[in-house]
């Protein structure tokens, strides 16, 4: 029996709107005010809450806050009950994560057909999320393997090697064969925490309220954070000398975690450094436009043919023909999703034999304004 909570100041509604609810096959709690409402929703857990907006001391949009902040009840569908004169004001509750809303007075047809189209978006985002979970452990399966025994075989090689010749192995040699393995298992680690981190980030994907939690972090000063990880990825890649950050915009902040911006940026320049030749460019630049922060990547490498582009806008990264294909690795796949998680812009131009230019948007925090 799938329980509902009724929050609202006005006894002949809270007695007239449960009575309707418990013939209806419900198991129904009424608050009569939203500090009750609150502790009510913590210990109840509710499938539903329906709450009245205009209430003495805490009323329907402090409520709807601090239910969003309870992680059990965090996704909970939420009905806003309104007077017609409210009605105006409905946007606001929306933006605040408010599911639905009913105009006082309503009737028993609006207020069961209200509550039945939440069931129904709810179980369709379950199935949805849990088709993806699956498509998701089908790709997993398939890939990891295959990635797996590729960079084992590299680290099985260079130890089976060590065994068989330990005596004569020159000093130079053991040098080179255990930095060999040092990278293999580096390159290991990276792609178990990429395959984790894509998980995740699917999984933010269909549930909003996710989505809504990661806009509220922000990073401050993302362009020094720009060129500190240009100039580390450069190094690493011993091409400090072919890093051109050409313009960097300062004192600004955007509505991305710094651990999700790091991801991004750190990929994408992976990618630009990994795909073109040492001795040319990689050109970062940074600007501001209309209220968004956006910053290119250039380089003049191999370039990504149109398939390769469509396919990570497809995110099939996880088919091992794709996989293969040099250029259209998990990170990229991961870096675009983290954008558009955060409702930002992702756009790809490459052309095969001459290069390629990723150009991402995100937001700027209100303090940037």
């Amino acid at each position: 029996m799938k329980k509902i909570l009724v929050i609202d100041d006005a006894e002949f509604i809270l007695e007239s709107t449960s009575t309707l609810l418990k013939f209806e096959g419900y198991e129904v709690h009424t608050a009569s005010d939203g500090l009750s409402g609150i502790e009510a929703a913590g210990e109840l857990k509710p499938d539903l809450i329906l709450c009245d907006i205009s209430m003495p001391g805490c009323d329907g949009y402090e409520v709807l806050t601090q239910i969003r902040t309870i992680p059990e009840i965090s996704t909970t569908p939420f009905i806003f009950l309104t007077a017609f004169t409210e009605k105006q004001n409905m946007r606001a509750g929306m933006e605040k994560g408010a599911d639905d809303y009913l105009v006082k007075p309503y009737t028993r047809d609006e207020l069961i057909a209200a509550i039945e189209a939440q069931w129904k978006k709810h179980q369709n985002i379950e199935r949805v999320v849990q088709e993806k979970i699956e498509e998701v452990g089908r790709n997993v399966n398939y890939a990891l393997p295959h990635e797996f025994r590729t960079v084992l075989n590299q680290v099985i090689g260079s130890a089976k090697y060590l065994n068989h010749n330990a005596k004569d192995v020159e000093p130079d040699e053991i040098t080179e064969l255990s930095q060999d393995i040092i990278v293999s298992t580096q390159r290991l680690m990276r792609i178990t925490e990429n395959f984790l981190i894509y998980i995740r980030i699917e999984s933010f994907a269909t549930n909003p309220e996710k989505r809504r939690q990661l806009r509220q972090a922000k990073t401050d000063e993302p362009g020094a954070m720009l060129a500190d990880i240009a100039f580390m990825v450069a190094q690493k890649y011993e091409r400090s000398s072919d890093l051109d950050i050409q313009e960097n915009v300062e004192d600004i902040s955007i509505e991305i975690s710094t651990e999700s911006f790091h991801k991004i940026i750190d990929e994408l320049l992976d990618n630009a450094f990994k795909f073109s030749e040492a001795s040319k460019k990689v050109v970062i630049k940074s600007w501001i436009d209309n209220g968004r922060f956006f910053v290119s990547f250039e380089d003049f490498g191999r370039g990504m043919s149109e398939e390769q582009i469509n396919n990570v806008g497809a995110y099939k990264q996880f088919e091992r023909q794709i996989y293969e294909q040099q250029g259209v690795g998990l990170g990229l796949v991961i870096a675009k999703r983290l954008v558009e998680l955060h409702d930002g812009s992702f756009e790809i131009i490459s052309k095969e034999g001459e290069g390629t230019k990723v150009i991402i948007s995100l937001t700027l925090s209100d303090n940037s304004y």
